[in-house]
C-alpha cells in the first residue's frame, strides 16, 4: 500500500512559472487529508520552499520535507532534524581546484547558509535561488572546517555540458554529481541522493520503499523513481529520465501530478 507520495518540484510539480496548479493543489491536499505523507523533495533548504509547504498544509507534526537532495530531512513546522548527512571540506578541495583550473564558478552550502567562493569566476546562483536563505561571500580557505550539504555550479548551460565533459574519474569516485537544471551542476557526497532521505523517512515511520510513490523529471530524481514501489515521471523529462521509472504522466504545465493521482485515488 502507498502510504507516502515524495515530488520533486522544478519540472515536475512546480510550472514553468513555479506555481502548484489548483489542480495538483487540490489532488495532493486531498491525499493529505486521507492520511497519505505528502513529501517534498528538493535540492533548496526549507525556507526557500516554505510558500509550497503552506499552499498544501504540510504543518502538521508528522510533516517532513526532504532538503538538500537528500542530505538533510527536517520537520516542517519545529523545523527539528530527522537525518542530517554532509560532506567535508576537505573533500571538496577537489572541486574548488577543479572550479579554478576551468574558470567556472562555485557556491558551497552548509544547512544554514550559501557562501559564493570569492576567489572563482563571480556566481549567478544567489539570482537564480531567489531564496530567503543568508549568502556569505568567502574564499575558500577561509570556509569553516565543517560538513557541507552540497556544492553548486551555475552558469550557461553550454559551459556546464563542456565542464561535465572535463570531469574526472577521481570527481566521479567522490561526488555524485547531478544536472538538476539546465543552469545548475550539482555536486554531493558520493552515496547522496533524495532516496537515502527518502529511506531516513521511511525508516521513521516504520514503512518501506514499497510504501513510496515519487514524481520526478531530471536526473537528480533518479535515485528515488529506482528506489520507490511507483516511480512517475514527468512527459517532460528526458527519454533516459522515463526508462527509469515505472510510470510516466503528463507535463508539469498539464497538471501531470493531478492526473496520475486522480486515477489512484483509492490506492491509500
Amino acid at each position: 500500500m502507498i502510504k507516502m507520495v515524495a515530488l520533486d518540484l522544478d519540472g515536475t510539480l512546480l510550472t514553468s512559472d513555479k506555481q502548484i496548479s489548483p489542480r495538483n493543489e487540490q489532488a495532493l491536499k486531498a491525499l493529505h487529508q486521507q492520511g497519505v505523507k505528502i513529501v517534498l523533495c528538493t535540492g533548496r533548504p526549507i525556507n526557500a520552499i516554505w510558500k509550497y509547504i503552506e499552499q498544501l498544509g504540510l504543518t502538521n507534526d508528522d510533516d517532513y520535507t526532504i532538503t538538500f537532495n537528500g542530505a538533510l530531512v527536517i520537520q516542517n513546522t519545529e523545523k527539528t532534524v530527522l537525518s542530517q548527512k554532509g560532506i567535508s571540506k576537505q573533500k571538496l578541495q577537489l572541486l574548488h581546484d577543479f572550479a579554478q583550473t576551468n574558470g567556472l564558478p562555485l557556491d558551497i552550502l552548509d544547512f544554514e547558509a550559501v557562501y559564493p567562493i570569492t576567489d572563482l569566476k563571480r556566481s549567478v546562483y544567489q539570482q537564480m535561488l531567489n531564496a530567503k536563505i543568508d549568502f556569505v561571500p568567502t574564499d575558500f580557505d577561509q570556509l569553516d572546517a565543517h560538513d557541507y550539504s552540497k556544492a553548486v555550479m551555475t552558469t550557461e548551460p553550454s559551459i556546464l555540458n563542456d565542464a561535465f565533459d572535463r570531469v574526472t574519474d577521481e570527481m566521479f569516485e567522490t561526488y555524485h554529481i547531478v544536472r538538476s537544471q539546465p543552469k545548475i551542476l550539482e555536486f554531493l557526497d558520493h552515496d547522496m541522493d533524495k532516496a537515502v532521505g527518502l529511506e531516513a523517512l521511511l525508516n521513521h515511520f516504520g514503512w518501506t520503499f514499497e510504501n513510496l510513490m515519487v514524481f520526478g523529471d531530471a536526473e537528480n530524481d533518479l535515485g528515488m523513481l529506482k528506489s520507490a514501489q511507483v516511480g512517475v515521471v514527468m512527459e517532460n523529462g528526458k527519454d533516459e529520465i522515463k526508462r527509469q521509472g515505472t510510470d510516466v504522466t503528463g507535463t508539469n504545465d498539464a497538471d501531470g501530478v493531478a492526473e496520475f493521482v486522480e486515477k489512484y485515488a483509492d490506492f491509500a
